[in-house]
């Protein structure tokens, strides 16, 4: 079938996007956009992959489902749209970068900045009902990150793969550690952040790696 996602992306997921489950879930997400109010709007569904084409992602960093309140979500983890306030858990991303790199907190959580450089901003699931976190889970978004995951580390080299809190840690298990780095520390969410993520200084390490691979640094 048909996916309306960038090009490069299509190329390489072509098989997935012609599996049954893949049929199952674009019926699902469709239904539930025409009776429900969902986020992100519809035509950013597929917004990390179209801002950061296959070839030329350098890192990933994995989230979980897309925020749930107006105005917020639109396709990149842990983004949101300028003029939104912003949320607890990338605020305390910024006080890392901070701490790490000596950058200043930006005022917008808009991080679409980050994904033209290479970094794809990756929800495990991509769409969820307003206001009801989780709703859109187990109906085979996870299975297409999944894939995604797997294709980046087969057919790439010299990725950072940014893996914050349990559930990300699960999801990014199979990542081949002989291809790329791995990054891993507890979730920046209030709840966690002071348990390890302060302090991981992925951020610096991430530059560190790919200016050794040669290649140019993300502008954090």
């Amino acid at each position: 079938m048909h996916v309306n996602i960038e090009k490069s992306w299509e190329e390489e997921l072509i098989d997935e996007f012609n599996k049954p489950y893949f049929q199952l879930l674009t019926d699902f997400v469709r239904q539930e956009y025409s009776t429900k109010t969902v986020y992100p709007p519809a035509k950013l569904i597929f917004n990390a992959f179209d801002s950061c084409p296959f070839n030329e992602v350098k890192a990933v960093i994995v989230g979980q489902d897309p925020y749930h309140a107006p105005g917020q979500a639109h396709g990149l983890c842990f983004s949101v749209n300028d003029g939104i306030k912003i949320p607890p858990s990338l605020i305390n991303i910024y006080k890392e970068i901070r701490d790490d790199l000596g950058i200043e907190i930006p005022l917008s959580g808009n991080l679409e900045r980050w994904a033209k450089q290479g970094v794809l901003l990756l929800n495990a699931t991509l769409t969820v009902r307003a206001h009801q976190a989780g709703s859109h889970q187990n109906k085979g978004w996870e299975e297409f990150t999944d894939a995604v995951i797997s294709k980046l580390s087969n057919e790439r080299e010299h990725l950072v793969f940014i893996l914050w809190g349990a559930y990300a840690q699960r999801k990014g298990s199979s990542i081949d550690r002989s291809r790329h780095l791995v990054l891993k520390s507890p979730h920046p969410s209030p709840l966690s952040a002071h348990r390890g993520f302060f302090g991981n200084r992925h951020f610096s390490t991430t530059n560190k790696y790919l200016i050794t691979n040669g290649k140019k640094p993300i502008d954090w």
